[in-house]
């Protein structure tokens, strides 16, 4: 025998060398190690934070991240309901997906052991099927760390004590580095796109202007939207309010940045050449709308493109509704609403102006001459105060104010105004009246805090030297010997919580009567429709219903040919609002007239 022969027979007893050493392999269930402190284990997500925005899924290299239902988390406003797995045969640990989570709500733990017959176990639902591992994180992302911009890129804006001398516009607008810096920012997740009334492809032209692509950005805008650019400045832009990024940081500016994408259009023949709509075959139909304001522009324009012979009925002698005599010109230059409308006209829409439905022509008529009506009238009719003294000189309404300021015409408001609200009409009032050189001080009931108005415009009032005075309710108004009012009476006010969990309610204090001297009142404390012109049969067949029109889910009142939107309808009271329940009138009229043919 060889000693090669030899050692081969010998070779398995040399195993026994190993006997009583301890083992190289650990033991199952297993022996406890401590991992490195930024060890890159098994995922954790705390589920009430995350939002199922899906950056996760969308960093992932190796698609090892899918967004899934997961029971007990419910869709709503700002959370997609769904939740990430992962699957831990693909998963290469490389803790991106940690890294563009928004919320910081994904982690990695310092667990690393799993062991299981079933197969499937390679699908993991972090958080879900590890609770335990929010004890063991050990690789997250903070804001600083994060992968994610939270900055928000600054927008221009003339220095308050400068823009009251004049109604130039306010907000100078992104220039072209700005819009494609603030544009990177976005995750694309969507959830922006959701809790929009009109459901604009947000993510999709935010991406076109990142990428340096404004017309495509311009075109995608106007797929469902025929007045962006008013959007793009007086939006109150719900869409930001559930952006992933805000979670963290600050909200993308989309507001801003579809206000840069429209304005790179700047005027209706450019914006046609750009968007260059499809416009249908007439199709032998007609519909008249009542009112060309945002809803009644946006059925007029959507309904145009699809065949239908479209008249509008105005009784301004401009179109805009509230938009161009409510909102000042600081805000929404009257060039900027107009380049919209000459757009619209300029696909076929007929506007007849100072035409005031119910006294230059009858509904009736209106209703005979179409084959279905659209009504958005909006809420032009203010409440009153029912303080006394409200009937006296120099007490007036404010959205009567600003229709006349908007008009062009002289108010004389004198230099000491009080405003009676919070909400934007009264911010308005005051940050108008102030550049009429007038001291302003808005008396609100309530805390700041609790105003309705948009804070940025709360900002901007308080930026321009408005007195804002809050807790304070109004009781009278006292004249001078010509009968003209002179002083506004207050009493301070404590706020009592509300024990059906409301917004807490303000009780006057007993003696702490405050006079403020004025030489004009403008109260802001809301509006309501004025449907006067629905004459005869009309005012039973359309039903309302708390000062509203009753409407089924494509704006459809109870009389089958005549539909309605806007604030008439809603109680959003905001444009974007409004020019949805245009676009869903379009589908409810269009399905309506389509099936007779």
């Amino acid at each position: 025998m060889s000693f090669f022969d030899l050692k081969g027979t010998l070779s398995p007893f040399s195993a026994l060398k190993q006997f009583g050493r301890k083992p190289h392999t650990i033991q199952y269930p297993k022996e406890d190690k401590e991992a490195a402190d930024r060890y890159r284990g098994f995922h954790y997500n705390e589920m009430e934070d995350c939002i199922g925005c899906g950056n996760c899924s969308t960093i992932c290299q190796n698609a090892a991240i899918d967004m899934v239902k997961v029971e007990g988390q419910e869709a709503s406003k700002g959370d997609s309901g769904l939740r990430p797995r992962v699957d831990n045969g693909r998963c290469c640990w490389c803790g991106l997906c940690v890294d563009v989570c928004p919320t910081g709500s994904l982690s990695l733990t310092k667990d690393y052991l799993y062991v299981s017959d079933d197969a499937d176990s390679f699908l993991f639902t972090p958080g879900l099927d590890n609770p335990g591992g929010k004890d063991n994180v050990s690789f997250f992302s903070t804001k600083e760390s994060s992968l994610n911009d939270f900055a928000r890129i600054p927008m221009p804006e003339l220095e308050g004590k400068e823009r009251i001398k004049s109604f130039a516009e306010v907000v100078l607008g992104y220039n072209e580095a700005e819009a494609r810096a603030e544009a990177s920012r976005c995750i694309s997740c969507g959830l922006c796109s959701e809790v929009c009334p009109e459901h604009m492809h947000i993510p999709e032209y935010i991406n076109a202007i990142a990428g340096g692509n404004d017309q495509d950005a311009l075109r995608i805008i106007y797929d469902n939207n025929p007045l962006p650019e008013m959007c793009g400045k007086v939006c109150t832009r719900r869409c930001e309010d559930v952006c992933a990024i805000q979670t963290r940081g600050e909200a993308i500016a989309i507001r801003w940045l579809k206000r840069y994408a429209t304005e790179t259009a700047d005027n209706a023949e450019l914006i046609r050449e750009i968007v260059n709509p499809e416009i249908k075959e007439a199709n032998g139909y007609k519909v008249g709308i009542v009112g060309a304001g945002p809803s009644g522009l946006t059925a007029a324009y959507y309904l145009a493109l699809r065949g239908f012979d479209v008249s509008i009925y105005e009784s301004n002698k401009q179109a805009g509704g509230m938009t161009m005599y409510g909102i000042p010109k600081y805000r929404f230059p009257e060039d900027s609403l107009q380049k919209q409308i000459d757009y619209i006209t300029s696909i076929g829409v007929k506007i007849h102006f100072n035409t005031s439905v119910g006294k230059d022509i009858s509904f009736e008529e209106v209703y005979k001459q179409n084959d279905a009506v659209f009504m958005g009238v909006g809420f032009l009719k203010p409440w009153t105060l029912g303080i006394e003294g409200e009937e006296l000189k120099g007490s007036e309404q404010a959205v009567t104010f600003l229709h006349a300021a908007n008009s062009g015409l002289q108010v004389d408001v004198g230099d000491k105004v009080a405003v009676i609200g919070g909400g934007n009409v009264a911010i308005d009032a005051a940050r108008v009246s102030a550049r009429m050189n007038a001291e302003v001080t808005i008396l609100y009931r309530r805390r700041v805090e609790d105003m309705p108005a948009d804070w940025e415009e709360i900002e901007g009032a308080e930026d321009e030297g408005i007195n804002i005075v809050p807790q304070a309710i109004p009781i009278k108004f006292h004249s001078d010997e010509t009968g003209r009012i002179k002083s506004v009476e207050y009493l301070k006010a404590k706020m009592v919580p509300d024990e059906g969990g409301g917004r807490p309610k303000p009780v006057p204090i007993e003696g702490s009567n405050t006079i403020v001297e004025v030489t004009a009142v403008l109260g802001a404390i809301g509006q309501q429709g004025d449907y006067s012109f629905l004459k005869g049969e009309f005012e039973e067949k359309i039903k309302t219903e708390r000062g509203r029109f009753v409407v089924n889910e494509f704006q459809q009142t109870s009389d089958p040919k005549v539909f309605a939107g806007g604030d008439a309808v809603n109680r959003t009271a905001d444009a974007i609002s409004a020019i949805a329940d245009g676009y869903r009138a379009v589908k409810g009229i269009e399905e309506m007239l389509m099936k007779k043919a």
